[in-house]
């Protein structure tokens, strides 16, 4: 673990479907490192992690910057997506200094309120491109590190999630572990982070609903199922890559370095 982060992990050590394990120090996920303490800023130099993939806007970045250490540089690559940015939405209207724009913002969410199901599935109907380029990291990753990649959103769940199932699946990982491993990201943010995001929204006068709820803190596994239903529907995980305009080279890199 890293002082500060709540859910960050490796993705390394899932099995895979035909035996064997992903790879690990080459892929690790987390929520956004705005927490991280001294303690953890020494802990993530000490590390192999050389990229940091952030799904975030730009606005959940300018409310948020991420914390680095300053002992060794990291490269920082920005691949936004909209879709899944339900707590920086929260963020956002909290810290808006215009109480009628932030009333507006929560009305706006609630307006287009989505299951995480779907929300999940217009991820990956919109956001190919990010997921790709993320794909390319891992695959030029290299043995000499710091080179491994970690990547990130606002929660670790979302969009952090449906990223790093779908690339765990790309590479045969056993579907079931896949689905555990995205529902601990509930667990490993209760408490209070869960309830910061909570008191951001009924703060608003916004009622916590077991819909919103479900938006803010929860991972049931049924929304990544659904994201995985999509993904079978569409050709799977490796032909959605190639469709995104991986290469055939590129995948393989990738798979070389998630499985060997």
């Amino acid at each position: 673990m890293i002082e500060g982060l709540q859910n960050f992990r490796d993705a390394g050590g899932t099995p895979l479907a035909d035996g064997g394990v992903v790879r690990s120090g080459v892929l690790f996920r987390s929520e956004a490192l705005t927490a991280l303490t001294p303690a953890g800023l020494e802990q993530l130099a000490s590390t192999d992690i050389g990229v940091i993939a952030d799904f975030r806007t730009s606005v959940e970045r300018g409310m948020a910057a991420d914390l680095l250490p300053e002992t060794r540089p990291f490269r920082i690559v920005e691949l936004p997506l909209l879709e899944g940015a339900m707590t920086g939405l929260a963020q956002q209207a909290t810290q808006a200094t215009d109480p009628d724009a932030a009333q507006a913002a929560i009305a706006a969410a609630l307006a287009q309120l989505p299951s995480l199901g779907d929300l999940y599935v217009s991820m990956l109907a919109n956001g190919v491109a990010s997921f790709v380029e993320l794909a390319r990291l891992v695959a030029a990753a290299t043995d000499d590190p710091p080179t491994a990649v970690l990547v990130h959103c606002t929660a670790g769940k979302d969009r952090t999630g449906v990223a790093v199932a779908l690339l765990l699946d790309a590479v045969g990982a056993d579907r079931a572990a896949v689905v555990a491993d995205y529902s601990s990201s509930a667990s490993n943010l209760a408490g209070p982070w869960a309830d910061r995001m909570r008191a951001m929204v009924t703060g608003m006068g916004v009622p916590l609903t077991p819909a919103i709820d479900t938006l803010l803190t929860g991972t049931p596994p049924e929304a990544i199922e659904q994201a995985f239903a999509w993904i079978d529907d569409n050709g799977g995980a490796a032909h959605y890559l190639r469709s995104g305009g991986l290469t055939g080279a590129e995948l393989d890199a990738f798979h070389g370095r998630l499985v060997g």
